[in-house]
């Protein structure tokens, strides 16, 4: 346990006095990770429009990039480190792109808050949106004031609330069955 310890303390230069520009790019990939999950731990609202991906990649290249404008860092490593942050962003949108499950882990995934009309409180809770939250955003993105004309509304990954409408037929009451027995007509219609 040790050995592993001290490799990993080597490999980060961890202690050293002046880094290598492997030991930079090793740095820019383990903080990148460690940001993805961080930021993941905080869920959608936190991000506001941007995925993960996106808002490190933003947060850790200024960091890098004024540590070379103001030579806190030496200059071409500090390059060499946001290329790194770069090319795994791209590399990351490019798996997430052909593996819907990594992009689900990196990027996070949609929750439904509205199905038929009908407000999900379970998925409001744990995303953390009030009902006055997403009366906002329905009445932003799709010209709602009711829930109740909601076929469906998603938590997209983006942060961001869609909904569609629902059809004008399906709110309108069905009949589902009509019947005659001993002269009595018995209609049993649905309400939406």
């Amino acid at each position: 346990m040790d050995a592993v310890r001290q490799a990993i303390e080597v490999a980060l230069g961890l202690g050293a006095e002046q880094l290598t520009i492997w030991q930079i790019g090793l740095r820019a990939v383990v903080v990148y990770l460690a940001a993805i999950a961080l930021v993941r731990l905080g869920e959608k609202r936190f991000l506001g429009k941007y995925t993960a991906l996106d808002v490190i990649l933003g947060f850790m290249l200024g960091s890098i990039l004024s540590r070379a404008i103001t030579n806190s860092s030496p200059f071409f490593e500090a390059l060499g480190a946001a290329l790194v942050l770069v090319v795994m962003h791209w590399i990351f949108a490019v798996i997430a792109f052909h593996f819907d499950r990594f992009g689900t882990l990196v990027k996070g995934s949609t929750r439904e808050l509205v199905r038929d009309g009908e407000i999900q409180w379970d998925a409001m809770r744990s995303s953390h949106i009030s009902e006055n939250d997403l009366m906002g955003a329905l009445r932003a993105s799709a010209q709602i004031d009711d829930a109740s004309q909601v076929k469906v509304a998603y938590l997209e990954r983006s942060g961001d609330i869609s909904a569609i409408k629902r059809d004008k037929d399906e709110r309108a009451p069905r009949v589902l069955e009509i019947k005659v027995e001993d002269g009595v007509q018995t209609v049993r219609v649905e309400m939406s």
